[in-house]
């Protein structure tokens, strides 16, 4: 068992659901039950993913956690790009938080081959 805050996608992706729950309570009032929601449970099944796959034991467990984790953010890349073509997010917003999550995929897949290549 592995202790997921040693992770530095697990911190990286925790960042992330900060950062996306600051920019999302600018969106309008309406969107609280809609997109608001949307983006910010995609968020943080991220490392919610993570962490949970670090409590199996199994690498196989373990690394189905974490596509689980590469899926959300796969989910939550789409929910940007909506929110940003609706006018919720400034060009900036979304360009940061675009980049992260896709750094963030980027790890994820990385650290999940490594995983089954037993390699970590």
């Amino acid at each position: 068992m592995r202790d997921f805050r040693n992770l530095e996608i697990w911190k990286r992706s925790h960042k992330a659901v900060l950062l996306l729950y600051k920019v999302t309570q600018d969106l309008p009032t309406e969107e609280k039950y809609g997109l608001t929601n949307q983006i910010r449970r995609a968020g943080v099944s991220i490392p919610s993913n993570i962490a949970e796959g670090c409590g199996h034991e199994s690498k196989k467990e373990f690394a189905r956690y974490l596509q689980m984790a590469a899926a959300s953010t796969s989910e939550l890349q789409y929910q940007l790009i909506l929110a940003y073509e609706l006018g919720y997010l400034q060009k900036d917003q979304y360009a940061e938080l675009a980049g992260i999550i896709e750094e963030l995929k980027k790890m994820i897949f990385v650290f999940t081959k490594r995983i089954k290549n037993g390699i970590d």
